[in-house]
């Protein structure tokens, strides 16, 4: 199992799930899957376009009933 940091982000709005996730990859080493809960609808569209555009690789985006769980490997 690889490691996995979570980042709570929920209640915080846009563009704050985006930047803490940013925050957040750039303390862990490479291979390390961050978890980001956001409440924020538009970090199911935001989050993966930055991820796509930043070169990391994006997992498992799961809706929950009041957040979503968004898993972003840093990847460089």
């Amino acid at each position: 199992m690889s490691e996995r940091k979570k980042i709570d982000a929920r209640g915080a709005y846009c563009p704050g799930p985006l930047m803490e996730l940013i925050a957040g990859l750039k303390l862990v080493e490479l291979g390390v899957e961050v978890e980001v809960w956001s409440s924020d609808k538009g970090s199911l569209v935001d989050i993966p376009f930055w991820v796509n555009k930043a070169g990391h690789s994006l997992g498992d985006v799961t809706k929950l009933e009041k957040y979503s769980s968004i898993v972003v490997k840093k990847a460089k």
